[in-house]
């Protein structure tokens, strides 16, 4: 079997779009030819494709002088990636529910297990609670979802800012775990997306837009 080809605007295309998910392009900002063919080592050719195909994405936008820039967003760019990453997270409790096997569910309670007997305040969370949910992530076997996620989580570097206790987030995984066991698709996803949007962070945000 010949190994798939990658073309050179192919491959600009993807670095590009994971700079915009993970932010370190922000919104708004210029996104000049020669620069980043410079950053990326190519010509500007490719990076002249990426960005038209970007822009059919709608993660671009070109003005009438065709001067691309990030595509910005009505929402703080944080809520945004909450949003997004509680809808997906669903999707992967749905999705995990359907065909996770015992390995996998022992697996899931072990990790939750450790965070319970965490001390407030412990370092360990953050990488604990990913593998939390990337275990999940995994259990959904969808390999888009994965990629989309570990996008997401990269716009994240220290972990989603969580103001509850490590006691509080246990006990939402076991009724999240507890739904995965029972194989109920519904019950997994309503409580994942309640997990990640019922943050203080979120609740700060809209407060301080009326909301």
């Amino acid at each position: 079997m010949q190994p798939l080809y990658t073309s050179k605007t192919e491959l600009v295309t993807s670095m590009l779009r994971e700079l915009i998910v993970t932010g370190e392009l922000e919104p708004g900002a210029s996104l000049r030819q020669r620069d980043l063919a410079a950053r990326l080592g190519v010509s500007p050719t490719p990076v002249r494709e990426a960005l038209r195909r970007l822009e059919s994405e709608g993660l671009v936008s070109t003005d009438q002088h065709r001067s691309a820039t990030v595509a910005e967003s009505w929402l703080d760019a944080t809520e945004e990636n909450y949003l997004i990453r509680a809808a997906l997270e669903s999707l992967a409790a749905k999705l995990a529910a359907r065909r996770i096997d015992e390995d996998q569910l022992s697996a899931i309670t072990a990790i939750n297990e450790r965070i319970l007997a965490l001390e407030e305040g412990d370092r360990s969370y953050g990488a604990l609670n990913r593998e939390f949910h990337f275990a999940i992530y995994q259990a959904a076997g969808s390999p888009v979802l994965l990629s989309l996620m570990r996008m997401l989580w990269q716009a994240m570097p220290d972990g989603p800012k969580v103001a509850r206790s490590h006691r509080e987030s246990a006990a939402e995984h076991a009724a999240i775990i507890a739904a995965l066991r029972d194989r109920d698709s519904t019950r997994a996803g309503q409580l994942t997306y309640t997990h990640i949007v019922g943050s203080e962070h979120l609740d700060d945000e809209r407060r301080r837009e009326g909301g």
